[in-house]
């Protein structure tokens, strides 16, 4: 608050005095001149409540503190400590010198109303309209594809930590279920359970009386009417009861299954964050971050974020989706599917794709390539030279022929000989391995791929490899601020400047 003698907005405005501290090109510099013009009021009219609950901090401040947050990867508190003690923050937003910035929640209840709108990426979108004014993108048709994995913000648990999490929160949100008696654990006491971990035999019978708890409670609340946070407690209950268990021996007994069930639940915390690798040394837990590059400006066009289990492919066809045709797509072997090069082929995009790798069943054999495939006919010839029919399912098997044939050493190792399963989009897949081996195609990738990884590397700086909210909808309001930050830095460095009421560059 100010005190109640205090000089003028003039005498103390932060601009007016400190402006010359702040690095011309910079990001401070840019909104301090230009933010009303970035983030003119009728952009949030829709978010902004008239009367007397009209907010005390203008959205176009608010919006700032935003970007600048996004851009240095702060959290809440730090961004309100920087809008109070640094200049070149208070210069940006307009602010007097002793101005005291706002409560975090502000911040909080911001996003929160971004998110519920129909603009939920609008200052994103306000960028994207500089982008478009200054004329960077005109007669540029290349757009590199490239995914990054982010850690999730909650901690991985194990299968006894979600199962009693979940029941302990049904037991809370829905009265029915306290009254149903449970023996494997006290779950109104904080912890986990207590056991003799290093004793199989006491493991199981822990896990078998915590989902015997957990089928008990579903059983009780199966035909009562719930509300939408009640149903979804009990449904995550479900899903944890029995994602990583199995029966056991005897009748009602339950152990920790031996495999890893299909887009796993992690945390009953962030039941949206997923288990994914790149490698088989690349392991984290949490989101996916998937970018559209235009490779010479190194400017994001599009963003999206997903779970980390989600594929590649169908995610970067949507980051092209608005675009109009005869693109140069570039992008790795995981966007190099069948149904991905189809779709591309489809919105009239050329496709600079590296294909898929080939396997074969036996080091250094034959692979699905080397077998020529006629369409026309419906038939499928084997490097021996034998053919065979190509089936409905589209099958082509070759067991009478491999007991004799002298190739079968280098071709399978089935005892019944090789039977060819043709890919649904066979023909995509090969035609993208032809033109892969082109000099084309090589000098093409090898010039313009290397730019998205760079642009990755921007927009994980700054400690943004780790998402700060929980679930898909608020991460992805954040990654979609970082990329409108990090492209407005970009812009400045390409030279960005305000000339006749439109944006330019010098």
């Amino acid at each position: 608050m100010r005190p109640s003698n205090h000089p003028s907005d003039d005498q103390l405005d932060a601009a007016s005095w400190c402006r010359h501290l702040v690095p011309d090109g910079s990001v401070y510099a840019f909104l301090a001149d230009h933010r009303q013009q970035l983030f003119p009021p009728e952009l949030f009219a829709d978010l902004v409540v008239q009367g007397r609950n009209h907010p005390s901090v203008s959205a176009e401040v608010v919006a700032t503190v935003m970007v600048l947050q996004a851009l240095e990867g702060l959290s809440d508190r730090e961004a309100i400590s920087a809008l109070r003690r640094d200049i070149a923050w208070k210069v940006a937003c307009g602010l007097r010198l002793d101005d005291e910035g706002f409560h975090p929640t502000v911040l909080v209840y911001w996003r929160a109303r971004l998110r519920a709108s129909t603009r939920p990426r609008r200052i994103l979108e306000a960028v994207r309209q500089v982008v478009e004014q200054t004329g960077v993108l005109w007669g540029r048709r290349r757009r590199v594809l490239d995914s990054t994995l982010l850690e999730d913000a909650v901690a991985t648990q194990d299968t006894v930590t979600q199962l009693v999490a979940a029941v302990r929160r049904v037991r809370r949100l829905v009265p029915e279920a306290r009254g149903v008696e449970v023996a494997a654990h006290d779950y109104d006491r904080p912890g986990k359970p207590d056991c003799a971990w290093d004793d199989p035999q006491a493991a199981q019978a822990l896990v078998s009386g915590l989902v015997n708890d957990a089928l008990a409670l579903l059983a009780a609340v199966a035909d009562v009417d719930l509300d939408a946070e009640q149903a979804e407690a009990v449904a995550l209950l479900a899903l944890v009861a029995g994602q990583d268990v199995e029966p056991g021996d005897r009748p009602g007994t339950w152990r920790i299954a031996r495999r890893v069930a299909q887009d796993r639940v992690i945390s009953t915390v962030d039941p949206q964050a997923r288990h994914a690798r790149k490698t088989s040394t690349h392991k984290r837990d949490g989101y996916k971050a998937h970018i559209a590059v235009e490779p010479e400006s190194g400017l994001v066009t599009e963003c999206a974020l997903t779970a980390a289990t989600a594929s590649d492919g169908p995610a970067g066809v949507g980051l092209l989706a608005k675009e109009q045709p005869g693109l140069e797509v570039l992008g790795d072997s995981a966007y190099g599917g069948g149904a991905t090069r189809a779709a591309l082929r489809a919105a009239g995009h050329l496709q600079t794709i590296k294909p898929l790798p080939l396997h074969s069943a036996v080091p250094g054999g034959f692979t699905v390539h080397d077998f020529r495939i006629d369409r026309q006919a419906g038939t499928v010839r084997c490097p021996a030279g034998y053919q065979v029919p190509i089936t409905s399912s589209g099958r082509a098997s070759f067991t009478s022929y491999c007991q004799s044939c002298p190739l079968r050493g280098g071709c399978t190792t089935a005892k019944d000989g090789r039977t060819l399963r043709l890919h649904p989009h066979e023909d995509e897949l090969r035609a993208a391995r032809r033109r892969a081996m082109t000099r084309s195609f090589q000098h093409s990738y090898r010039r313009w791929r290397p730019m998205v990884e760079r642009s990755l590397a921007w927009l994980v700086a700054n400690g943004c490899r780790r998402v700060p909210y929980r679930g898909v909808g608020r991460n992805e309001l954040w990654w979609s601020l970082r990329v409108a930050a990090v492209n407005l830095r970009r812009l400045l460095a390409l030279g960005l400047t305000r000339q006749d009421e439109t944006w330019a560059l010098a």
